[in-house]
């Protein structure tokens, strides 16, 4: 079980993932405008081993003329992951474990095989600010393992329909009027 430690970063959260998301493809914030981000939600997974934080949170950009909601799922690691220099998001010191490495989870082995053990049923969905608290607003559809890993970037609030895929997580985060929307995060396709 990971701790969640009630403590400060620096950069925080939020000022690394501002000027790393315009670099991004997926990115659709207006070009050389920086974002204003602002947390929405999210939820965490623990890993067996409990080197790696494990988070899979949401931001908002308000800073064009309609809120962009975006998942990002990220890894905190206390050492550099090796040949991981493009995945790195930043670096920030925690107020009690020190140096973090930040990395963009989608090419962090540790957040991938968690995020397939979630899928698969095998994992429980972690509240992003308590410890040892499962999160209950997410949903897994668990299904076989598939090839294909599939992570939304840009979420769109819609109602499950008969066009999600078999095996996927949906889960939860607030608009900027504090409305609740919920999507597919991510999928397992064949």
């Amino acid at each position: 079980m990971a701790v969640v430690h009630r403590t400060t970063m620096s950069p925080g959260k939020l000022e690394l993932v501002a000027s790393w998301l315009p670099t991004q493809p997926w990115y659709e914030g207006r070009p050389g405008q920086a974002p204003e981000l602002t947390k929405a939600g999210g939820f965490r997974l623990d890993d067996p081993e409990g080197e790696v934080g494990i988070e899979f949170m949401v931001v908002t950009d308000t800073a064009g003329d309609t809120p962009i909601a975006y998942h990002l799922p990220l890894t905190y690691r206390g050492a550099p992951l090796p040949g991981a220099d493009q995945a790195l998001v930043g670096t920030s010191e925690h107020g009690v474990l020190g140096r973090r490495w930040v990395y963009d989870g989608t090419q962090d082995p540790v957040l991938v095989a968690q995020l397939r053990a979630l899928l698969r049923g095998e994992a429980v969905p972690q509240d992003q600010n308590a410890s040892d608290a499962p999160d209950p607003t997410v949903t897994v559809v668990p299904g076989q393992d598939g090839p294909t890993l599939s992570v939304t970037r840009v979420l769109h609030a819609a109602a499950p329909a008969d066009r999600d895929p078999a095996t996927h997580v949906t889960a939860t985060w607030r608009t900027p009027d504090g409305e609740p929307a919920r999507a597919v995060f991510a999928a397992l396709r064949m």
